[in-house]
């Protein structure tokens, strides 16, 4: 009778309510009265409430999530083409995939121009009354100091050891620390990566699982977390009545303020998904040490988080007592020129507030309390500096990028939405545009470098970071009323065509010359170009001069040359012509081929110890670009495939000639029978303990019990043929009566 829309309390999850109201009313004409509601949190009566309040489709926000989809589709589909034609198959563009790609190759771009430049600081160990304490020099006559040379350095030490000193001033104050806001997004991802190294991609699973509910105490999933994808830092009258009420009964009446903590977000909120709560425990009576009982150890450490993060924004702020003590140095003669003000600060914590809750590595601002001050310290009395301590530093070039800076960087300049930043670090990894460092930071490939700056410089505005968070604010005023889509839309078009034009009609393919004098030929350059294989370096008299060699780069960025190993010759004969093999390296990886290619293009595969189960055929090793895989020899006439290594074990069930082994992340062993009727599974931990049980296959005996009943169908018919026969012999030999 009534048709309730429940998808998300977003623009994603507006367009998905309309479709499916859409797709009723086409499929019935008689269908109930369809209702829009939204929630939160999955609790009874976050659904009731929903459910008491229906209201129609917002079409406004349907109309800006299609402008978001026509948008990106332009960029994706007229773009990506281009770049398979122009570099090479495989790649593709997006309207805030290839920005935040340009954000990372910038930065890059910065590092490489770097030239560090050297500086000195200069402390001072002072004593005062039997106390001993450190400062550092803070002021040369009421001027920061500048020391870029060590000469400079060891002039200013000779003019310190000649003052005398004193404290001329002891400050004390309290300084408060507030807590942070409960979590959005973006702060979430950030924490988990800088807390426990989780990717973006793995905190956005785990907490879909805590959003989906994971079974407790009585086996029943459980929904432990509000929504996950959201920009609001606003709780809800009923988390903050229960925050409160669990900090006052369980951590203390001196940690509840006064009133509720209140957060919002700086500067223009994020209409589209403000409608959204910040992300937090749906019942803070669910402790983590409870859950932790029932659920794996990552799932159990992000709620930690989330739950810590969401009471602790409830507490009172943590208190420090602060002291700065100022040291002044006054010259002993008129032959000094200068004074001196060194400095120290150091804090005690007197209140830990909400730090006795959480306290993450993801904190911005870092404990000062590991400066010690003595107490014994007086103001105008006068002090002895025994030592005088030097350093050298050198500036250092801006970070790269981590997963959890990007994000960040990307929130900052506006660009993307809570949903899309897990997508977006994914899809510049799996083009190849990006690697990983030992730090785990985003490292810009050739082949993005090359991407990166040929859409810069083809289609600078939508490349434009400032563009790309405008467009995020125009589809906000859509899903407002305050523009329509379809102005918004061919605005856009209009000189989107007249670049995009410019940039297909552009017949050169990318290349980068270098400074680089070609080894072979002594005359030309050497030229960055792209083949099926990636980047090489080519000499750019090409064809008169075929030199091409690999290259890496320094930190600097610095091009080196690296020497193509010559294949090793194995003692190994070839089946067909007697030559003997040699290793190369192909496309997908390494492979033992014949000298005598191209006369002999015999390839050397290895091969199972037993046939194929389905039509006799020899099992042999294969590539392609997920790995390796056995497939049988007949293919593509038989599809018959191993994903796995080989163990040479019978299974001890069936008397399966093998078995498929495969390593878990935890170290573990397995060892499987490859016939899914089978099942037979045994497993070695680490520790050595082996454990054996049967698997069952749903899928298989489904499919096994389906082609049985067929097959008794069919014997059950009779044959078409005998039907034939039986009709012509009676139209032959008429009945008798």
């Amino acid at each position: 009778d009534e048709i309730y829309l429940a998808p998300d309390p977003d623009r994603e999850g507006e367009i998905i309510a309309w479709h499916v109201e859409q797709a009723i009313e086409k499929a019935d004409k008689k269908h109930g009265e369809i209702h829009r509601i939204t929630y939160n949190e999955i609790t009874k009566k976050a659904v009731e409430e929903a459910i008491n309040n229906p209201h129609a489709v917002d079409m406004k926000m349907v109309s800006a999530q299609q402008a978001r989809r026509v948008l990106d589709r332009w960029v994706g589909y007229e773009v990506s083409p281009i770049l398979w034609r122009k570099i090479q198959k495989g790649l593709s563009a997006g309207r805030v995939q290839s920005v935040a790609l340009k954000i990372i190759c910038d930065r890059e771009e910065e590092i490489r121009a770097f030239k560090p430049q050297e500086y000195w600081t200069i402390d001072g160990l002072f004593k005062q009354h039997g106390a001993d304490f450190q400062a550092q020099l803070a002021q040369i006559d009421k001027k920061k100091p500048e020391i870029g040379t060590k000469e400079q350095a060891d002039a200013l030490i000779k003019e310190l050891d000649r003052a005398s000193y004193k404290i001329s001033s002891i400050e004390d104050k309290q300084r408060s620390r507030s807590p942070l806001a409960p979590f959005m997004t973006s702060t979430l991802q950030q924490a988990a990566y800088n807390t426990y190294g989780f990717s973006v991609k793995k905190t956005m699973q785990l907490a879909q699982n805590l959003y989906e509910g994971v079974p407790l105490d009585d086996g029943s999933p459980v929904a432990l977390i509000t929504y996950m994808r959201t920009d609001s830092l606003k709780l809800s009258d009923t988390a903050l009545g229960q925050a409160r009420s669990y900090i006052q009964q369980k951590i203390g009446k001196d940690y509840l303020p006064a009133q509720a903590n209140v957060y919002e977000r700086k500067g223009k909120a994020v209409a589209a998904q403000e409608a959204h709560e910040a992300i937090r425990p749906i019942d803070i009576e669910i402790t983590p040490d409870f859950v932790r009982r029932f659920v794996e150890a990552d799932q159990a450490k992000l709620y930690e988080l989330i739950w810590k993060r969401t009471v602790a924004s409830q507490m009172k702020p943590a208190l420090y007592a602060q002291r700065t003590v100022n040291i002044q140095g006054v010259p002993k003669s008129t032959q000094l020129a200068h004074e001196f003000l060194f400095r120290v600060t150091g804090s005690t914590l007197i209140f830990d507030g909400f730090l006795k809750v959480y306290n993450a590595a993801d904190e911005d601002e870092k404990d000062e309390g590991k400066v010690v001050i003595p107490k014994e310290l007086k103001a105008n009395d006068p002090c002895d500096l025994n030592k005088i301590l030097p350093k050298q530093h050198f500036t250092q070039p801006p970070p790269r990028f981590t997963e959890a800076s990007l994000v960040k960087e990307l929130e900052k300049e506006g660009i993307g939405r809570p949903s899309t930043y897990a997508t977006i670090l994914n899809t510049i990894r799996a083009r190849a545009y990006t690697t990983l460092d030992a730090k785990k930071r985003f490292v810009p490939s050739e082949l993005g470098m090359t991407v990166s700056k040929m859409l810069t410089e083809h289609l600078p505005k939508i490349m434009n970071v400032k563009f790309t968070a405008e467009m995020e604010e125009y589809l906000d005023k859509i899903a407002e009323g305050d523009i329509q889509r379809d102005q918004l839309l061919r605005n856009f078009h209009a000189e989107f065509e007249r670049e995009l034009d410019a940039f297909r009609g552009e017949a050169k393919r990318p290349t980068e010359k270098t400074d680089i004098t070609c080894p072979l030929c002594h005359k030309g350059k050497l030229l960055i170009r792209f083949g099926k294989s990636g980047s090489f370096l080519g000499c750019e008299r090409y064809p008169e001069c075929s030199f091409t060699s690999n290259f890496k780069r320094d930190e600097a960025g610095n091009l080196e040359l690296v020497k193509t190993t010559a294949p090793e010759i194995l003692d190994i004969m070839c089946e067909l012509c007697g030559k003997p093999l040699r290793k190369l390296i192909g496309k997908f990886g390494p492979f033992i081929a014949c000298t005598g290619y191209p006369e002999c293009k015999f390839i050397h595969q290895e091969k199972a110890p037993f046939k194929c189960p389905l039509d006799g055929g020899e099992v042999v090793k294969r590539r392609w670009r997920g790995g390796s895989f056995w497939g049988c020899s007949n293919y593509p006439k038989c599809n018959f495939a191993i994903f796995g290594d080989i163990e040479e074990t019978h299974c001890p069930r069936c008397n399966s000639p093998y078995l498929i082994k495969k390593v878990a992340k935890d170290g573990s062993v397995i060892l499987q029978c490859g016939n899914k009727m089978c099942g037979y599974q045994q497993t070695t931990s680490p520790d050595g303990e082996i454990t054996e049980k049967t698997i069952v296959q749903p899928s298989a005996v489904a499919k096994a019990a389906k082609a049985k009943t067929a097959k008794k169908a069919e014997a059950a018919q009779p044959k078409k043929t005998v039907k034939k026969e039986v009709k012509e012999s009676s139209k032959a030999k008429p009945k008798k009566k």
